[in-house]
């Protein structure tokens, strides 16, 4: 039973060469090569990258990434700190500034934001972000998370699992103009009364329903909407929040470490514990090889928050 859980999944009907996934996307590592195409990068530089979600590769000796979606990671980013930043991190940043329209400099105007499972891989990630910009941060996530989604700079955190959790109605009565949806299971039907008049909900993990609400408050030409989101990861993206971790702007935060050899476990944890619900792979003292657009990594361990 334990086996299905493994990340290597096999297929049948296909190429020998084809016959298996190696889960995890997201590494760190140092590079052994680089191919005539790349000229941004050279052999033992620092990198983190984020690999095909097509092809996978993380938890291997070596693994292939696009060196646009590479950025190199300073000595005071630690390989596990970079590679946490990349899946999660870039979806909490695109969320907020892309969909959610708030600038991280503090500049626009005040927004009042909700987010869902704070104490998340991409929640943590999310309420420091918003504490860069003008906002006032309500969080929910599970009661033992409370005090951790606080220290992180959330202004409002509740219990999701209150019957005031459940509702999401804020502590301090706020309207939200902005919600970074993280969790799953919660209906329209909660969110909507929650929100300002042009308020947003933006669904990390949108489900058939969500499409349907999306579509639906389109063609009604609704004030408040569902916004269903897609990570498209950009190097720049990537860079920034390096700098971040890099200036103490925003750390990531872990809870226990895994080598290689012991990947079956990490995933078991996760799967049977769910503490903090994200698992990041950091490559360290790896080799990479980049070649016109890719990237190769060796001797992984896994962290998990």
């Amino acid at each position: 039973m334990e086996d299905r859980l493994l990340p290597v999944i096999h297929l049948s009907n296909i190429s020998e060469s084809q016959a298996f996934y190696l889960a995890s996307t997201d590494v760190a590592g140092c590079i052994v090569e680089v191919g005539a195409g790349v000229t941004n990068f050279k052999v033992r530089d620092k990198v983190v990258a984020i690999l095909s979600h097509l092809h996978g590769g993380g938890l291997a000796e070596y693994a292939v990434a696009k060196d646009s979606l590479t950025v190199a990671r300073p000595p005071e980013v630690s390989a596990a700190e970079g590679a946490g930043l990349l899946v999660a991190g870039l979806t909490a940043h695109q969320t907020l500034t892309q969909a959610g329209g708030i600038q991280l400099d503090g500049s626009g105007r005040q927004e009042n934001i909700l987010i869902t499972a704070a104490s998340g891989g991409v929640g943590h990630y999310a309420v420091q972000l918003a504490e860069l910009g003008n906002t006032h941060v309500t969080a929910t996530c599970g009661a033992r998370n409370m005090e951790f989604v606080k220290s992180l700079g959330a202004d409002e955190v509740f219990d999701c699992r209150t019957l005031e959790g459940t509702a999401l109605n804020s502590p301090s009565g706020r309207k939200y103009d902005v919600v970074i949806h993280c969790a799953t299971g919660i209906p329209w039907r909660t969110f909507a009364p929650n929100l300002s008049e042009n308020g947003k909900v933006i669904d990390i993990t949108p489900s058939a329903s969500a499409m349907w609400t999306f579509a639906l408050n389109k063609v009604t030409f609704s004030k408040k909407q569902l916004v269903p989101w897609l990570l498209a990861p950009k190097g720049e993206n990537l860079e920034y929040l390096v700098m971040l971790v890099k200036d103490g702007m925003l750390k990531t935060v872990m809870n226990s470490k895994y080598p290689l050899s012991k990947a079956k476990d990490a995933w078991l944890r996760v799967w049977k514990a769910m503490l903090l619900a994200r698992l990041w792979w950091s490559l360290r003292y790896t080799s990479l090889y980049i070649c016109t657009a890719r990237i190769i990594s060796s001797e992984l361990s896994l962290v998990q928050i």
